[in-house]
């Protein structure tokens, strides 16, 4: 059986790398199971690309479609049209997209429409927030897609409220744990870590990029001033996003314990959240990660599609209150944040579940196809 990966933004790379890994490794035992992997260029430079196909070990692409830039309008036609010639080219059995970029619902269309089946890696997370993006991308890849991998009960609840039939959903577990557990022992300091004088559980980490809290300089000022207000003399790391470095440098930053460092590594980065006293992010991802590292994570957002990290894990919403948010830096400063524990199937072995699913869900069904022919 043939697979193609997709793969567009910087989310996707953590995912798709540990079922590349288990592909190669099963289909190097003799299982008839090999992939083609599709780089859409969503995210393109080096820092957001590049560096994390490297560290995660994952093999250069076999097409890359180079659609990066433009708005989302032009980038959704832009994937759209080069998959199409993709796909005509190079026909797969199955096409498996990951998480919710705009790649994940632009190849999913795009596939289904030349009547290609497509299996969602992390199908049925909703944050009940219709002004994201992100939100969009998975309803419409949900709603059409054939089979449905899920990271939590609450993801195949979801679904099945959605009519999807019980059969083609399957609880599978995390793919970036899997990653994460398999680096963990290969993270690395990063070069500003000695040069900031940085030192273990004594600094707090921050990532912000979503429009709703970087596009408004003031709101971003005033969610600095809170983290900076709250934490004293703590420093504050801040791997800033492209996007939110273009707000950044309209205004007056002058906070002498925030540092403000360039979008890191796959391993430097974990390396940061596993030795960080807590996180303030609104990233999804991070809170998984954190989750699992059990470190102390707030998010900056009313919902989240990942409900498991606040009912089960250390995160906890703070949406726009900043008194919260500063009251919640106090409580991790002194100690006093819950502990957490680990989702059911966040165990690392995620991606084996997955192989094993394609296998039995579409080798089989190509040797009964093969078979009714010679009849």
């Amino acid at each position: 059986m043939r697979v193609t990966i997709v793969a567009g933004a910087r989310p996707n790379f953590m995912k798709i790398a540990p079922i590349i890994k288990e592909i190669r490794k099963v289909s190097s035992e003799g299982q008839p199971i090999e992939y083609r992997l599709v780089h859409t260029g969503q995210h393109y430079d080096k820092a957001m690309s590049g560096d994390f196909f490297e560290q995660l070990g994952i093999p250069d692409p076999d097409a890359n479609l180079e659609c990066g830039g433009g708005s989302q309008a032009e980038q959704t036609a832009a994937i759209m049209i080069r998959f199409e010639k993709e796909l005509i080219a190079n026909k797969p059995d199955v096409v498996l997209v990951v998480g919710d970029v705009t790649s994940t619902m632009a190849c999913t269309i795009t596939a289904k429409k030349l009547n290609i089946d497509v299996v969602h890696v992390e199908a049925g997370i909703r944050s009940g927030d219709m002004t994201m993006p992100e939100e969009i991308n998975r309803i419409v890849t949900d709603s059409i897609c054939d089979h449905f991998f899920t990271t939590s009960e609450r993801a195949g609840e979801n679904l099945s409220a959605q009519q999807v039939p019980a059969e083609k959903i399957h609880f599978v577990g995390n793919t970036m744990i899997d990653t994460l557990h398999q680096n963990l022992s290969r993270i690395r300091k990063p070069a500003c870590y000695d040069e900031l004088g940085l030192k273990d559980k004594q600094y707090l980490l921050l990532t912000l990029h979503r429009p709703s809290n970087v596009d408004d300089p003031l709101k971003l000022q005033s969610i600095l001033d809170a983290i900076l207000g709250a934490v004293a003399q703590w420093p504050v790391v801040f791997p800033v996003h492209p996007r939110t470095r273009q707000i950044l440098a309209g205004m007056q930053i002058n906070y002498p314990n925030l540092y403000m460092i360039d979008p890191q590594g796959y391993l430097e980065f974990i390396h940061l959240v596993k030795n960080t006293l807590g996180v303030v992010t609104d990233s999804g991802g991070i809170t998984e990660e954190a989750t699992v590292l059990h470190i102390p994570c707030l998010t900056m957002r009313n919902s989240t599609e990942r409900p498991e990290t606040v009912s089960i894990g250390t995160n906890e919403l703070i949406g726009d209150d900043l008194q919260k948010l500063s009251n919640s830096i106090a409580n991790i400063v002194g100690g006093k944040w819950k502990k957490g524990s680990i989702p059911e199937f966040w165990d690392g072995n995620t991606s084996e579940r997955i192989v094993k699913l394609l296998l039995e869900i579409y080798a089989g069904a190509l040797v009964i196809n093969k078979a009714d022919q010679t009849l």
